[in-house]
């Protein structure tokens, strides 16, 4: 739902531009280089973003390597108990 509303808004706001540019009183070399700063502006932002999220990306699945790993070391505790509690005579209890 999020991602539907961000794309939304990202075609909302590339109309809005382009029709602000569209009606402006502006000369077509004025307009082209509104453009062209316009779309530089735009593409820092897209890469600032795509920076941001591969940071978050990251950092998630460094901590989802972390909780397996932890889960994993567990088990094998786990198992290992088993194994040792198996292997114990009972009659020494």
């Amino acid at each position: 739902m999020k991602k539907r509303f961000a794309f939304g808004a990202i075609i909302g706001a590339v109309a809005g531009v382009v029709a602000g540019f569209l009606t402006a009183p502006k000369s077509g070399k004025e307009s082209r280089e509104d453009i062209k700063n316009k779309a530089a502006e735009l593409k820092a932002e897209a890469g600032r973003r795509k920076d941001h999220a591969k940071e978050k990306a990251d950092t998630m699945v460094e901590e989802a390597r972390t909780v397996a790993k932890e889960y994993k070391d567990r088990s094998e505790r786990a198992v290992e108990g088993a194994k040792k509690g198996f292997k114990e005579d009972p009659k020494k209890k």
